[in-house]
């Protein structure tokens, strides 16, 4: 009579469950030292943002916030901004990258190139991104009723309540967005590298003319960029998650040889 080997026993194919952490957290405590960083960012960021809503509510970022509005205009004339005539044009080009119709056209754009390159994990990211941030924006604006600044007269039409700034929110959102999207195109470090930074700037810059223009106070912008770069944020893990599940394109794929025609 054969003696039954370890192999064939059923008792040694069993497999014991061992607990183990849920699986997201299993894939963060994993991943690259990038993954924990945009992790330490999103924390920093909500606590920013946390704490620009008691400064506000207590009036303690009153001083502050009117002594910066009054920094960019000429003593003695307030309705006009300091530097060469040409400054408030330029501030106002500046706001308008922030804006609705710019912000719709340029994601419309891109989302129309991950349509037709039948990319459509990044499009749902993409579109998922940009249209929940806008929701957001929405939200955020409605729950802090703050009043516009009249320190200094607007040189920009306003319609909606000023904290967080939308425009420094929907661009930190978008342009960071689109730059980590353009960043999976290219191998080089240093062109990674680029686009994220010119998506930085931009939303720098678009937040900096809000204040230009006399339309938010300096703590607006301020919390509109940590909230949309927490935004941001989030979803770029949620993409890194998916990509690890391989429910969105990796980025070999993406820079991979170019199929044929």
């Amino acid at each position: 009579m054969m003696l039954p080997m370890a192999g064939n026993n059923p008792k040694s194919l069993t497999h014991n469950p061992q607990p183990s952490s849920p699986a997201v957290l299993s894939w963060l405590g994993g991943h690259s030292q990038l993954v924990l960083l945009a992790c330490l960012l999103l924390v920093g960021g909500t606590t920013a943002f946390i704490t620009l809503i008691d400064l506000v509510e207590d009036g303690a970022s009153r001083r502050f916030d009117e002594r910066v509005l009054r920094a960019f205009r000429r003593p003695g004339n307030e309705s006009q901004i300091i530097g060469p005539a040409w400054t408030e044009e330029v501030a106002r080009d500046l706001t308008a990258l922030g804006g609705i119709a710019v912000l719709t056209l340029l994601t419309a754009g891109v989302a129309g190139y991950l349509l037709i390159d039948r990319r459509y994990g990044s499009l749902l990211l993409l579109l998922g991104a940009v249209g929940g941030g806008l929701i957001f924006s929405t939200l955020l604006k409605h729950l802090f009723h703050r009043d516009r600044p009249r320190v200094v007269p607007q040189l920009s039409f306003s319609m909606t309540t000023s904290f967080p700034s939308g425009h420094s929110m929907l661009s930190a959102i978008a342009y960071v967005t689109l730059g980590a999207l353009l960043a999976r195109f290219v191998q080089r470090r240093l062109l990674k590298f680029y686009f994220l930074s010119m998506g930085l700037l931009l939303t720098f810059l678009v937040g900096i003319s809000r204040i230009i223009m006399g339309v938010h106070w300096p703590t607006d912008v301020l919390a509109g960029w940590s909230a949309g770069l927490v935004w941001a944020l989030l979803c770029w893990l949620v993409a890194q998650y998916l990509q690890h599940k391989r429910l969105v394109e990796r980025a070999e794929d993406v820079t991979g040889p170019d199929e044929p025609a």
